[in-house]
């Protein structure tokens, strides 16, 4: 196992090389996979219909092509299910990464091309252990197990030649052979339909095994970390897996998870990776130890384009080239891909933090922020007051969600919230004024609403029983892959929800 190990590290950290290259020359790069990915989908329906022949830079490819979400493709995606081919992009497209839904839809299908699984969401994966090795040469992960815990999939009702599922279980089923001989458990095992069981069977499976890594949404590792300490009595995961030494966790923000994966993992020696995948591509790696900032991944079939959210309900937004954004502003993503997402908005806004190389951090989703009075409260302002309030209170999260209270009656709105904590805080009032002082120092437009409670009141904070998240994911049917509770939302349908289910 030791030669292994040595030999995996030595051909992941090959990569390191080609990375830097990217950090070095990130126009160029992006120039050419612009070029590239117009001229592979010159003769799709999609490449005929905006004359991608005649398309030379990426200026007429901005005004040609509007900027597209879920609802302007759909017609495409259901045909493709049908099994029609050479829509959006020419290769065939049999794989669809089923995820959250929009307005008109409960859930929505992600094409995903052979290419985009070859040179986009394996290549991430791939790139984070050479990353990983790359910083720890002194690693020993390729001597035990991995246990990622993935979602559903299944042949659809369309077509009997293409599939759909959570985009962790088409990944795993995919899987190359070196990497599925260092996963565990078995496929059946990882694929398993039923979650609650699937847990089960993971935990009783994985304690007999000498589990080296982790990779996954925080969430669902935290529930079946804690099935495993309850099979085995043990106090944390080090005396289950005394090997243990890497997480890849992505999907949430790892910000109120962190002091839970302390508490589970007591070892100075445990390296948190965070990767910024989607449905919709791979976009992001930490690759610097003790910096929360993600390197943008320039060569994976990606052309990235940054619209300016103050600018996003325009009704035609000029979006920027990567060369052209600015430190410290938000923006939202717009992507074109190798899976045929052409100018397309995935929902999610990230802030720069450096241009040279190209790091970031996510800052919220365009659609998961608090909006109701013009305070712009977004997921990055919650995330920083949350950890703030839990350092001083010395409190952990497990999960939280947060909607408006409007004006009744001639009183002020609100915020709601509904925390469920690990570990409760010495002092609940104490933590819901820091959670308030903290939103008001970071955002102006919410101290401005909050003066003399004029339009915004004291937030109102619910201290959820134990679970309740858990429940209300699984009535919705939404337990383990890339499902994750919403954290903001602009209207009270989440927050209605839970509150009904603790009125019970």
């Amino acid at each position: 196992m030791e030669l292994l190990n040595s030999l995996f590290t030595w051909i992941m950290k090959k990569r390191i090389h080609q990375i830097e290259l990217f950090m070095k020359y990130p126009h160029d790069v992006q120039d050419e996979w612009f070029q590239s990915l117009i001229a592979t989908a010159e003769a799709t329906e999609w490449g005929k219909k905006y004359d991608y022949t005649s398309i030379l830079t990426p200026e007429e490819y901005k005004n040609r092509v509007p900027i597209q979400d879920y609802d302007h493709i759909k017609g495409y995606v259901e045909r493709m299910i049908k099994g029609e081919q050479n829509l959006l992009w020419p290769t065939d497209v049999k794989w669809f990464a089923k995820s959250s839904g929009t307005t008109s839809d409960r859930s929505k299908f992600i094409p995903v091309s052979m290419e985009a699984l070859e040179d986009c969401h394996y290549q991430g994966g791939k790139d984070m252990l050479s990353i990983y090795c790359h910083n720890k040469p002194d690693n020993k992960v390729f001597t035990g197990k991995s246990v990622v815990i993935g979602g559903s999939s299944q042949i659809n009702n369309f077509s009997p030649d293409s599939y759909y599922g959570d985009l962790s279980s088409i990944l795993i089923r995919n899987l190359p052979f070196w990497a599925e001989f260092k996963r565990t458990p078995n496929l059946e095992v990882t694929l398993n339909p039923n979650f609650e069981e699937k847990i089960d069977q993971i935990a009783s499976i994985t304690i007999k095994e000498n589990v080296t890594s982790l990779a996954g949404v925080p969430t669902w590792n935290i529930v079946m970390a804690k099935r495993v300490l309850e099979l085995t009595g043990k106090e944390n995961l080090m005396e289950v897996w005394p090997n243990l030494e890497f997480y890849g966790h992505g999907g949430v923000s790892f910000k109120p998870y962190r002091e839970q994966f302390k508490q589970l993992i007591p070892s100075e020696n445990m390296y948190y990776l965070e990767n910024y995948n989607a449905s919709e591509g791979y976009f992001g790696l930490q690759d610097q130890s003790g910096s929360e900032d993600l390197l943008l991944m320039l060569d994976y079939g990606i052309y990235y384009e940054f619209l300016p959210v103050e600018h996003m309900h325009e009704e035609h937004p000029q979006t920027l080239a990567l060369h052209e954004v600015a430190l410290h502003k938000n923006y939202a993503l717009i992507i074109s891909t190798n899976a045929g997402l052409w100018r397309y908005k995935i929902g999610d806004t990230i802030r720069f933090t450096s241009l040279s190389p190209y790091r970031f951090q996510i800052s919220g989703r365009t659609k998961h922020y608090i909006n109701a009075f013009g305070e712009e409260v977004i997921v990055d302002n919650a995330e920083h007051a949350l950890q703030r309030a839990c350092q001083i209170t010395e409190a952990i999260i497990k999960d939280y969600t947060a909607g408006p209270v409007y004006f009744d009656k001639g009183k002020a709105g609100a915020h709601e919230w509904i925390i469920e904590f690990e570990r409760e805080p010495r002092n609940f009032q104490e933590f819901c004024e820091i959670l308030d002082n903290t939103l008001r120092e970071i955002n102006s437009d919410y101290d401005a609403k909050r003066y003399k409670d004029m339009a915004l009141s004291f937030p109102i904070v619910h201290n959820a029983e134990k679970n309740l998240f858990y429940r209300w994911m699984a009535s919705r049917g939404k337990l383990g892959g890339q499902n994750k509770v919403p954290r903001l939302a602009n209207d009270r349908s989440y927050l209605d929800d839970l509150l009904k289910i603790i009125n019970q």
